[in-house]
């Protein structure tokens, strides 16, 4: 068995539940995911089996697109709605789709971006969400991402439906709180689901669910010559 699985995550397990998940179907212990979605998040993992585990650097610096939804009126710690609240303010009356689609006009292209404290990025060779789980803040430098799209899709207060298109390293939930400090109101990441990563579609991937056995990931492995 060696090749690639595209698989769509469900809400409330880990990237790495996946990957235990499909070793247990396949009694192979060589699998790897090439791109973390936090616990919350749904929508495509790719997931490396076998001798392509060797592919997934290729796949790690792909660009991605997301659909979700931020919710208006509210910042937490995490920057998503599973995260401690530090603030709630009323969203005004006469906040209208056109206005926070042009504060998240002001995103698109390259821009720096500062990651949540909860994260899975190392500061002095500690991963943030320890640092955070034990109370604590660091200071996490800008780093340097690509946002090409940032649509407002339905307007819905205090939820805005979102669309994300962007590189690598791009925290969503950290633009939407972004979103809201700059309206004045807060905002948080309230849904994510991942619908591409480069040109690998959520559209063809599997139900987590549906891959119970080995003959179930073989039959929606795709060949590592591919």
């Amino acid at each position: 068995m060696n090749g690639i699985l595209l698989v769509d995550k469900p809400r409330g397990i880990t990237s790495h539940d996946v990957v235990d998940a499909l070793r247990k179907a396949t009694h192979i212990r060589r699998i790897g995911h090439t791109g973390t979605l936090d616990p919350r998040a749904t929508g495509l993992l790719i997931m490396c089996i076998g001798p392509a585990t060797r592919l997934s650097e290729h796949f790690s610096d792909l660009g991605k697109t997301y659909e979700g939804a931020m919710r208006l009126g509210v910042e937490t710690k995490s920057h998503d709605l599973d995260g401690e609240v530090i603030a709630e303010k009323p969203i005004p009356e006469s906040l209208t789709r056109e206005e926070v689609q042009a504060v998240c006009n002001r995103f698109v292209g390259d821009i720096e971006q500062v990651p949540p404290m909860v994260s899975a990025i190392k500061v002095g060779g500690k991963r943030l969400y320890k640092i955070a789980r034990e109370g604590g803040e660091v200071e996490r430098k800008p780093r340097p991402v690509t946002i090409h799209r940032f649509d407002i899709t339905d307007w819905n207060p205090p939820e805005a439906g979102i669309l994300v298109a962007c590189t690598s390293g791009a925290y969503v939930r950290t633009l939407c709180h972004d979103v809201g400090r700059q309206l004045g109101c807060g905002a948080a990441l309230s849904q994510l689901r991942r619908t591409h990563i480069g040109n690998y579609a959520l559209e063809n991937a599997t139900p987590l669910d549906m891959l119970k056995d080995v003959e179930a990931v073989q039959a929606r492995l795709i060949p590592m010559d591919d």
